[in-house]
């Protein structure tokens, strides 16, 4: 039989390990005499300890317990295929292509074990209240088979006017050429697309927006500016986004916007949120 320091199997530190490595300390007793070995009995004691209990982190790490080696708020000891966790209440979940579907289901259960549900690029965080379990109604809902159609996100639809070019958007005339275009069709044909809030993430309120047409994509600027605008619109990648607050900045700015992206003092601070659509504007 075996005892832990707190009678959980998650329990890293077990009296086992302790009762072992005072044994080796016995059979070192043979070896060992006066004031100086005695010392060094005592720190191979010491030692042999921590290695055992090393030793003991990594099987528990092994069998997937809950994360530091013990279960604190009664989690299972394997997670499930295809999510992970993160920290003591979050978990991973990787959804691939269809994180604002999954998104859209997982907020139609209303899930009471969930706090939080966060969508990230590729993947979702679910926050679950202190003391919950993922119960088998969460569960469920992280591995239902998918409907596109029944869980397309019908988020609301905003149009945002945008300044181009100019003094507001100092990259549009690079990217335009980049692309083989003018910049009025470069304008024309990134404001003919209906753009989907993905998540938000960087800036409170910077919206990742999908949809950005395949000739207008552009990686990160080689070296990222100290100060961008409020308001700006720009291109990074696959995305393209509005920086809320002024500071500093990768992506390409190609225009600017006054409309107010995010204010603590409204109800809800955030003008965007997953799943709504947005539509821009030329000045």
């Amino acid at each position: 039989m075996r005892y832990t320091t707190d009678l959980r199997e998650g329990g890293c530190f077990h009296f086992g390990d302790v009762i072992l490595a005072w044994r080796v300390v016995d059979g070192l007793r043979g070896f060992c005499a006066g004031t100086a070995s005695a010392g060094i009995a005592f720190t191979l004691a010491f030692f042999s300890i921590a290695l055992l209990t090393i030793r003991r982190i990594m099987r528990n790490s092994e069998k997937g317990l809950h994360p530091m080696g013990k279960q604190t708020t009664g989690q299972p000891l394997v997670a499930s295929t295809g999510w992970r966790w993160v920290g003591e209440r979050g978990l991973r979940v990787e959804t691939g292509t269809m994180t604002l579907a999954r998104y859209n289901l997982l907020i139609s259960k209303n899930l009471t074990d969930v706090e939080d549900i966060i969508p990230a690029d590729g993947s979702l965080l679910l926050i679950l209240r202190r003391t919950a379990r993922v119960s088998s109604e969460v569960r469920a809902a992280l591995s239902a088979p998918l409907d596109v159609a029944q869980t397309a996100v019908k988020g609301k639809r905003h149009e945002i006017v945008v300044d181009y070019g100019g003094a507001a958007g100092p990259d549009l005339p690079a990217l335009a050429k980049r692309a083989g275009m003018s910049v009025a069709a470069y304008i024309d044909c990134h404001a003919a697309t209906e753009y989907t809030v993905a998540f938000l993430g960087f800036q409170p309120g910077f919206p990742y927006l999908q949809g950005l047409p395949l000739t207008l994509q552009a990686a990160r600027r080689a070296s990222p500016r100290q100060q961008v605008a409020a308001g700006s619109v720009a291109i990074g990648g696959r995305y393209t986004g509005i920086y809320p607050t002024g500071g500093p900045g990768g992506w390409h700015v190609i225009g600017r916007t006054d409309t107010v992206l995010f204010d603590p003092q409204r109800a809800a601070p955030a003008l965007l949120m997953p799943g709504d659509r947005v539509c821009f504007v030329p000045a």
